[in-house]
């Protein structure tokens, strides 16, 4: 109910560009409602405290990670270029947030245990549709019908978030999405003469 409420994805938006900006630490409530451009009290109609607010983010902005996939993978197209659109969509989706790839690489990396495992509970949807791709893959046969898709699925995540990460590190120096055919390509291929 409260999603629905105009100020909620005020103050998410507004979230994402604090906690980047000072850290999850250092971001504090007051300074979330001045960016969002509400009263302080207001933050509390729509959240409990500043981990849900954490969590509330997480929730938002990886469902736009979702709902992207979730189009992809109704397309009727080689595993590989599927594969390249899911890579590229999930570089693309953090590009052209700045603030949300700091929040994302770094801020929830630093949370406590059961802050963690919220946001690991969120994480679920995302990478049940990697395994999605991965299985549409082997049931087309495009795939290796003996890979493991566990461990696919957590190099095609960890490859995606560790070269988010790198990017971040690097102060988002370079274009991100020109890496998604590089990445792509070697998930798919490894490191074999083409």
């Amino acid at each position: 109910m409260k999603r629905t409420k105009p100020k909620y994805k005020q103050i998410v938006d507004a979230a994402v560009i604090v906690i980047a900006e000072n850290g999850y630490h250092q971001a504090q409530v007051s300074k979330i409602a001045k960016e969002a451009g509400v009263a302080d009290g207001t933050i509390y109609l729509y959240f409990k405290n500043k981990e849900d607010i954490l969590i509330s983010v997480f929730r938002e902005k990886m469902a736009i990670f979702a709902e992207n996939i979730k189009e992809i993978l109704t397309k009727d197209l080689p595993i590989s270029e599927k594969l390249f659109q899911v890579v590229e969509n999930h570089f693309r989706v953090l590009q052209d947030d700045p603030h949300l790839a700091i929040v994302t690489q770094l801020e929830l990396r630093q949370s406590n245990k059961e802050l963690r495992f919220q946001i690991n509970n969120v994480l679920k949807e995302y990478v049940l549709l990697l395994d999605n791709l991965l299985e549409q893959g082997v049931e087309k046969g495009e795939l290796s019908s003996d890979l493991d898709l566990r461990l696919a699925r957590q190099m095609l995540f960890g490859t995606m978030d560790e070269t988010t990460t790198s990017w971040v590190m690097n102060d988002q120096k370079y274009d991100l999405i020109s890496l998604a055919p590089k990445v792509s390509r070697m998930l798919l291929h490894g490191y074999q003469q083409q």
